[in-house]
């Protein structure tokens, strides 16, 4: 640190030191641990932010290029480990979209069951662990009831919690469970909207709160466009862009629900937002189960579906069909595609490369947190230091994507 410089002023020594550089993070709470920033702060203020990323590299893109397409699903899920059954959506549609597949309509229903899903326990983490990091604990452990409540019913469907594996090219690893869409409207109806009331009640009208975050890291609309933003953050910018209504996929466009937008695009706008898209996504799940079809959830194409057990068993050719491709994968036509839908932070995209083998020749992952995170320094720029926290979890930075 260079000597305070004192310079006189009608007669008054005039105080004027060099700012401060200070780290926040890795091994931080409020970076959850895989996040740094170099910032420099007059007092309190900041002046300018360095973020920093790969503390959690994941080699997603390169793990790919030696594994089968059906084994790439797996690392999908330690994308975004929050959601991981919409980044299976995600990845499994992008291969769809190149080999031409049309999957069945009950398989397009449950895939927005579950993505739906994933976005309210997506958001119930974000505004969580976010209030957590401002001092407000009792929300936290309002939406992790709620939070289990769901990985009950992810359980139920493929034996797995947190990184589920439950998509496959063409279909999905097994249907629904006997009895799940009735535990599942249970789950709808009952403890997730008391638990969303709750941290209504508890922050949406609290004095504490909203001048905490009211100004909070705010971006105008053309900054978050100019930046790459998607999902809750450029919504509450007052972007009304969601990939589910102007770009529709799966069946999203048969059904009857909102997009919420904010104003100012700070902290309180983004809670808003996420709050808003928790009680839509209920109203979308509701409507998937009342119109979800019967039928087989698995296109009937052995090139892309494996053989029943029970042939396997007994028939040569599907024990032969079952070996290759499990050796060898399926066989993706040759060329590129670039698929995106709406996951819970954003547009999440896969281009994917084939030179017509059994697996992927390259794949780039377009993540929703890595733009997010380029942006930090944007919103807190003449702000006080503890703004970064509350600005941060509003963002909701997920690392595994982020790193990929």
């Amino acid at each position: 640190m260079e000597p305070v410089e004192i310079t006189m002023k009608g007669g008054t020594p005039d105080l004027q030191a060099e700012p401060m550089l200070i780290n926040i993070g890795p091994s931080h709470p409020a970076t959850h641990a895989t996040l740094r920033f170099q910032a420099k702060l007059d007092g309190e203020t900041i002046l300018d932010l360095v973020p920093e990323f790969g503390y959690l590299h994941r080699g997603f893109e390169k793990e790919s290029e030696a594994a089968t397409w059906t084994q790439v699903i797996p690392y999908t899920d330690r994308l975004n480990y929050v959601s991981p059954l919409m980044n299976n959506v995600g990845y499994a549609m992008a291969v769809e979209k190149l080999c031409g597949i049309e999957i069945t309509e009950r398989c397009k229903y449950v895939r927005v069951i579950i993505s739906e899903l994933s976005r309210i326990i997506d958001h119930m983490v974000c505004i969580g662990t976010n209030m957590v990091d401002i001092g407000a604990l009792t929300n936290f452990w309002y939406f992790w009831k709620p939070r289990e409540e769901v990985y009950f019913l992810i359980e139920a469907l493929c034996g797995q919690r947190l990184t589920t594996s439950y998509t496959r090219i063409g279909g999905a690893m097994a249907d629904l469970p006997e009895g799940w869409t009735d535990r599942l409207l249970a789950v709808c109806r009952g403890v997730i909207p008391e638990c969303i009331a709750d941290v209504n009640a508890l922050l949406t009208k609290n004095r504490i709160f909203i001048e905490r975050t009211m100004g909070a890291g705010p971006i105008s609309a053309k900054d978050a466009v100019a930046l790459g933003f998607t999902g809750p953050c450029l919504r509450a910018a007052g972007v009304p862009l969601d990939l589910r209504k102007d770009e529709p996929y799966l069946v999203y466009d048969r059904f009857d629900f909102d997009i919420p937008i904010g104003e100012a695009g700070d902290t309180c706008d983004r809670y808003m937002v996420r709050m808003e898209e928790m009680r839509q996504s209920l109203r979308i799940i509701e409507q998937a189960v009342a119109q979800l079809p019967g039928g087989p959830i698995d296109i009937d194409d052995p090139r892309f579906v494996l053989p029943g057990k029970a042939q396997v068993y007994e028939n040569i050719e599907a024990l032969m069909n079952h070996f290759k491709f499990i050796m060898e994968g399926i066989k993706v036509p040759a060329g590129e595609v670039y698929s995106a839908t709406e996951a819970a932070n954003g547009e999440l995209g896969f281009y994917i490369v084939s030179r017509g083998g059994g697996g992927p020749y390259k794949i780039k992952v377009r993540p929703p947190c890595f733009p997010l995170f380029q942006a930090i320094p944007h919103l807190v720029k003449g702000q006080m230091l503890a703004d970064l926290i509350a600005v941060l979890g509003s963002v909701n930075i997920i690392a595994g994507e982020l790193d990929r």
